[in-house]
C-alpha cells in the first residue's frame, strides 16, 4: 500500500474523530463551566480552528480522492469523478457555507439586526456542521472498506 493510499485511508477517520470531539465534547463543555459570554468566545475560537482544519483536510482529501479516481479511470475501472470526490466536495461546501458564510452574520443577528435571528443562523450553522460530520464519517467508512470488497460491490454477478 502506497503512502498516498495510507493517507487517504487514515485522514478521514482522524478527521471524523476531530469533528465528533469538537461537536460532542469540546463545544458543550465551556457552557457548563463558564459564563455564557466567555463560553461563547471559547467556542467561537474552537470552531474557527475547526473550520480552517476542515478546509485543509477537505482540500487534501479531495486531491487524494482525485488521484485515486484518475488512476482507476486510466486502468479502465471507473470514472474520473468518484463518490469520494463528491463527499470531499460536500465537506468543503458545508465548511464554507456553515462557517465562513454564516459566522460573519452572527454578531449582527445577536444585536437584533439582519433578516435572520441569532437562533436561526445558529441552527443553520449547526446543521451544516452535522452534515459535514456525516459526510466525513461516510468518507471514513468508505476508506475502511478493503479494496477487494469495494471492487466486488460494484461488479454484477454473471448470469
Amino acid at each position: 500500500m502506497t503512502l498516498l493510499e495510507r493517507a487517504r485511508r487514515l485522514l478521514p477517520g482522524l478527521w471524523a474523530g476531530w469533528l465528533l470531539c469538537v461537536g460532542l465534547l469540546a463545544t458543550p463543555a465551556p457552557f457548563a463551566l463558564l459564563a455564557r459570554a466567555d463560553a461563547g468566545r471559547v467556542v467561537a475560537r474552537m470552531l474557527a480552528q475547526e473550520a480552517y482544519t476542515s478546509l485543509a483536510l477537505g482540500v487534501g482529501l479531495l486531491v487524494l480522492e482525485r488521484l485515486v479516481a484518475r488512476r482507476a479511470a486510466l486502468a479502465g475501472r471507473g470514472a474520473q469523478f468518484s463518490v469520494g470526490m463528491a463527499l470531499a466536495l460536500g465537506t468543503l461546501f458545508c465548511t464554507v457555507a456553515g462557517y465562513f458564510a454564516i459566522q460573519p452574520l452572527l454578531p449582527a443577528a445577536r444585536a437584533g439586526q439582519g433578516a435572520f435571528s441569532f437562533g436561526q443562523l445558529h441552527a443553520v450553522s449547526t446543521a451544516f456542521f452535522v452534515v459535514k460530520a456525516g459526510l466525513v464519517v461516510a468518507l471514513a467508512w468508505r476508506a475502511a472498506t478493503p479494496p477487494a470488497a469495494a471492487g466486488s460491490a460494484t461488479r454484477r454477478p454473471s448470469s
